[in-house]
């Protein structure tokens, strides 16, 4: 199971370097347009979907990668029982308010579709295409953190640094 799931997490990863890609080249093609008058039109929202979707396809993979900034002064200082109580309610915070999102962001999905919300700018994109990566996201997210807690659960270690895979063995 933690090697599908860790798999899915490389390939929202994947997905993220790839719309980080797409943001390039979409800001190389703005900057072309600019210069030589083409006359193209959309641009910066396209842009903006494509920075927009590698942030939240790249979470859960940092996430289990132990990248994400996270404040442990208070963990480190506090006794060891403490720092366990604490933990467990950090990850219990962190599933129920990725719950929460990734609830919302599917939602918004589909009622985007739903309503045919399109794009304010000239480009008139349909909203839910974009949005699809930011609800793939939250569920990858809302995944890493209960696979998180499960694997916490079970005495293992899900935050791996690096994410070197051998690292997960006991």
């Amino acid at each position: 199971m933690r090697r599908l799931t860790a798999l899915f997490y490389r390939a929202l990863m994947t997905l993220a370097a790839l719309a980080m890609v797409v943001a390039f080249v979409v800001v190389m093609l703005g900057i072309a347009d600019r210069q030589f008058a083409w006359g193209l039109r959309g641009l910066d929202a396209y842009a903006g979907y494509a920075i927009a979707a590698a942030l939240f396809l790249a979470l859960p993979d940092t996430l289990r990668r132990d990248e994400h900034i996270r404040v442990t002064l208070l963990l480190q200082r506090l006794p060891a029982r403490w720092r366990v109580g604490l933990e467990w309610w950090c990850l219990a915070a962190g599933l129920a308010l990725t719950a929460f999102l990734a609830w919302y962001a599917t939602r918004l999905v589909w009622v985007s579709h739903a309503t045919g919300d399109v794009s304010q700018g000239s480009d008139a994109t349909p909203l839910w295409l974009p949005q699809i990566a930011l609800a793939l996201g939250c569920l990858g997210l809302l995944l890493g953190f209960a696979e998180a807690m499960l694997v916490r659960a079970w005495g293992g270690i899900f935050f791996n640094k690096g994410g070197d895979e051998a690292a997960h063995a006991e």
